[in-house]
């Protein structure tokens, strides 16, 4: 009978989180959701050296804003919690001293000058990576080094002690990947990781082992930062005896700079001008700030859709999905085992096809809260006039109002450089006959209109539309460029553009 399907994502709530993160929790998701199965988060925060507290309630924000929900997390909780380790704290060092009664694993009483000494002693052997191993634990204080009763002295007296993994001397250790096929690594590289730390927490090491076995864990996707310690982990599934359901592992591919030189950081993107979190961030105990996707002005779906490419891809040509064609598309095999770059321009493809798609309406609301910021108050309709007037033309929402406060608010100044370029007698001549033909005009004054009148009172005066028709424009808007014109005066309508055009009539020849 097979099991059912359940994944996890297991951030630590140590500051904003990154967007390879967000990454991992989308293809957690997007895996569980095509299995049928379970979508868990579980907060790992045994390090409180750097414990954020404010951080979890991020990462809640963030998964919420694209639509990620877990089935079971530290605010939707289910059968397997808590969820949170340090509620799990208790738990973890039975499972070591089952380790250390099976000869799996021992104390260690080193103080960090020994540590020192010995990493010392190492690098003046020219030892290219110093490390704790099968081989130097022989001349350290330990429990393999030390008598029985002079191990149970030091922990009566309470001496200071962790716990560490007795890594093999001899032994392959393998696993299948799913994205990267079979990894093997001798034993002989690893080095015996700390599992439960001197303060009597559990390093994530024996943490993410003991917390994925009793959720029922069935397959850890992660990131590829994590694929040395994978050999490790098989280890640990080993000696608790948990091999049978051992979770099938997934390291995903890093996310790299813009070049491909290197993984993508938080200075990459102050540097180069675009965020690397999904929200902005503000941690006042150390003043960290960083800019976020939402507030750059990245719609959520537009987001998701471009995180989901970061690695994936669906095997053809498309590249708009849903949330759920993306579920229905996803898979394992379609993820790639070198780095993705990081492309910004590509994120601003996505938004900018994401707000073509949204009607009117759906937009509205960011042209009336742009407005209120500046405590002008629009109706729906004309914020969805606006948002039509516009969307075609920009990548983010608060563009829409940017380039289109104008319709609200009429000029009082004007490009001058365009003014002494285009404004002309015959421009003078062709918007004087259309300011008097609008102040007497009564029909419905639509785009086509507009256009029809305007065409008719240049042809009146002999004189070719093209030629003034940027005079034209920077009368009514006070710019030389801007969106489809006919479009303006239709929201306008007539008694407000003849009003412009007399405003800019008068004005504009007091200039010149």
């Amino acid at each position: 009978m097979s099991r059912e399907v359940r994944v996890r994502f297991a951030p630590s709530p140590t500051g904003a989180l990154h967007i390879g993160g967000v990454r991992t929790a989308l293809y957690n998701y997007l895996f569980a959701r095509k299995m049928g199965g379970k979508f868990l988060l579980r907060i790992e925060d045994t390090d409180q050296a750097r414990f954020v507290p404010r951080a979890e309630a991020y990462i809640q924000e963030s998964l919420a804003w694209l639509g990620i929900s877990p089935d079971e997390s530290p605010w939707n909780p289910g059968e397997d919690g808590p969820y949170r380790q340090s509620e799990r704290k208790d738990s973890y060092m039975k499972y070591a001293l089952d380790l250390v009664e099976a000869g799996h694993a021992y104390y260690a009483f080193d103080t960090s000058e020994e540590l020192d000494a010995m990493r010392e002693r190492l690098t003046a052997a020219r030892v290219v990576q110093p490390q704790y191993n099968s081989i130097t634990r022989t001349q350290m204080n330990n429990s393999l080094t030390l008598s029985e009763d002079e191990v149970k002295a030091r922990l009566a007296s309470g001496d200071p002690y962790v716990i560490r993994v007795k890594i093999p001397l001899k032994e392959d250790v393998r696993l299948n990947d799913m994205i990267r096929g079979w990894v093997m690594v001798h034993s002989s590289t690893l080095d015996d990781k700390v599992l439960m730390k001197s303060d009597g927490m559990p390093t994530y090491h024996l943490a993410n082992i003991v917390d994925d076995h009793l959720m029922n864990i069935t397959h850890v996707i992660r990131g590829e930062e994590w694929l040395p310690s994978a050999p490790l982990h098989v280890l640990l599934y080993k000696f608790f005896g948990w091999e049978e359901t051992m979770p099938q592992f997934a390291h995903l591919p890093l996310l790299l700079k813009p070049d491909g030189n290197g993984k993508l950081s938080k200075r990459d993107g102050d540097k180069l001008g675009f965020p690397v979190f999904p929200l902005n961030w503000e941690n006042k105990e150390d003043g960290e700030t960083a800019a976020g996707f939402r507030e750059a002005g990245y719609l959520p779906d537009a987001f998701l859709n471009f995180l989901a490419f970061l690695g994936w891809n669906p095997g053809d040509e498309r590249e708009i999905f849903s949330m759920s064609e993306l579920i229905e598309a996803f898979s394992m095999e379609r993820i790639g085992k070198s780095g993705t770059k990081f492309d910004i321009a590509k994120a601003k493809w996505f938004n900018e096809q994401y707000l073509k798609s949204k009607s009117n309406g759906e937009l509205a609301h960011y042209v009336i809260a742009d407005a209120a910021n500046e405590e002008i108050t629009i109706l729906q309709d004309t914020a969805e006039a606006l948002v039509g007037l516009m969307k075609e033309r920009v990548t983010f929402p608060a563009e829409i109002w940017q380039g289109s406060r104008f319709v609200v608010i009429a000029p009082t100044e004007f490009d001058q450089d365009i003014a002494s370029k285009r404004w002309n007698s015959d421009a003078v001549t062709v918007l004087s006959a259309y300011a008097e033909l609008l102040e007497g005009f009564t029909g419905e004054y639509d785009a086509e209109t507009a256009k029809a009148m305007l065409n008719e009172t240049a042809e009146a005066k002999d004189i070719k539309l093209g030629k003034v028709m940027q005079a034209v424009r920077l009368a009514v808007t006070g710019n030389g460029v801007g969106p489809d014109m006919m479009e303006i005066f239709a929201i306008l309508g007539a008694e407000e553009a003849a009003k412009r055009i007399r405003f800019a009539l008068a004005t504009l020849d007091v200039i010149g």
